[in-house]
């Protein structure tokens, strides 16, 4: 018998494509074909609990792309940034065909061949919206599955009891059954708000049984939850990247740098702008989305972010950025130093003036 009365796969695919996204202009452009994101909450949250900046979202036919392979497209565009692609499609909701759509779904590469096709045509489409267009740019791909309950509504914990091994095997894209150990470690890992709904993300894939309010909630979440840890990767690489460059620059300096400070000056106010680049939009990409006043929503991104590794990344980028404070405070103190030695030499050179003169007569 059907678990459900229709099921759903959504995969995402998300691309680091910019420093910003001018969403004003973005608009302007798209003209009706754009829709500003609202988050819908699945459990009758308060209306306050909406996106800072609310992301542009366009559906594919408006915007001129053809369905893939059946999916139904549709783009959302953040502010700092992101461009993500969800393809979704229905199927049959029998358990062989949710195990056989997992398996030829996650991780799809001719899949994220068109996604990334797409991706391209749009940043080429929108130029000006396009701030700081990256010429390579970090991805991230996820995917969705969504049943929505029949009439009899079977509850999660009976769901779980006939079909664990079915979900288990589903989000890992395997062929074959999964050992009981890890049918175990990947739904321990779970979320149910209700007797009748279940939620269970993994690092790439995650199942839903809810509503299709509920559902939809589900997917906004962990399409966040997505764009935040694309974020956080991109800077992290760039952290990296800049923090071996002034290193090498401040191992390195030259004689006339060290004496005078210049060299550490310069890297002091790099260091100093980089550092606040990095908090400003960090800050801002943590706080475009607001969870308080929605016990589940909340519950269910923290479920995920775990999941995804996305406090893996937070934390690397914030020790980065003590690693970096720590840099601007040793560049601070070498100007300081080197200040001090050229006053230093300052003052030798001109009480050995003196001298020379005195000796020499011209002075008395």
């Amino acid at each position: 018998m059907p678990p459900a009365d229709c099921a759903t796969v959504t995969a995402f695919y998300l691309f680091d494509v910019a420093e910003q996204i001018a969403l004003p202009e973005l608009r302007a452009q798209l003209g009706a074909a754009a829709a500003a994101a609202r988050f819908a909450p699945g459990r009758g949250a308060p209306p306050y609990l909406q996106y800072a900046n609310p992301p542009v979202v366009a559906d594919g036919e408006v915007l001129g792309i053809p369905p893939l392979d059946g999916f139904r497209l549709r783009v959302k565009f953040f502010d700092y940034g992101v461009l993500s692609v969800a393809l979704s499609r229905r199927f049959s909701a029998e358990w062989p065909e949710i195990v056989a759509v997992s398996g030829r779904y996650i991780e799809n590469e001719a899949l994220e061949e068109q996604a990334v096709g797409i991706c391209r045509g749009l940043m080429q489409r929108f130029p000006s919206a396009m701030r700081g267009a990256r010429e390579r740019f970090l991805s991230e791909d996820y995917l969705v599955l969504a049943l929505t309950p029949g009439a009899d509504r079977p509850a999660a914990d009976a769901l779980l009891a006939a079909h664990g091994r079915d979900i288990a095997q589903s989000l890992r894209g395997e062929g074959q059954p999964l050992s009981t150990q890890e049918q175990d470690e990947i739904l321990r890992h779970r979320l149910s708000y209700a007797a009748d709904d279940l939620f269970i993300p993994t690092w790439n894939a995650a199942f839903v049984y809810d509503t299709e309010a509920g559902a939809q909630a589900a997917l906004e979440i962990v399409e966040f939850a997505n764009s935040q840890l694309l974020e956080f990767r991109y800077y992290d690489e760039l952290l990296d990247v800049e923090l071996a460059r002034i290193y090498a620059q401040l191992q390195r300096p030259h004689w006339w740098d060290s004496l005078s400070g210049r060299g550490y000056v310069r890297a002091a106010h790099q260091l100093h702008s980089l550092f606040i680049d990095v908090n400003e939009i960090t800050d801002h990409t943590q706080n475009a989305l607001k969870m308080v006043g929605d016990i589940y929503a909340a519950r269910l991104f923290h479920l995920t972010v775990p999941r995804l590794g996305l406090e893996v990344w937070k934390a690397s980028v914030n020790d980065k950025l003590k690693t970096l404070n720590d840099v601007y405070r040793f560049a601070v103190e070498q100007v300081a130093i080197s200040r001090g030695h050229f006053l230093e030499l300052t003052i030798i050179a001109i009480l050995v003036l003196e001298l020379v003169l005195f000796f020499m007569g011209i002075m008395t």
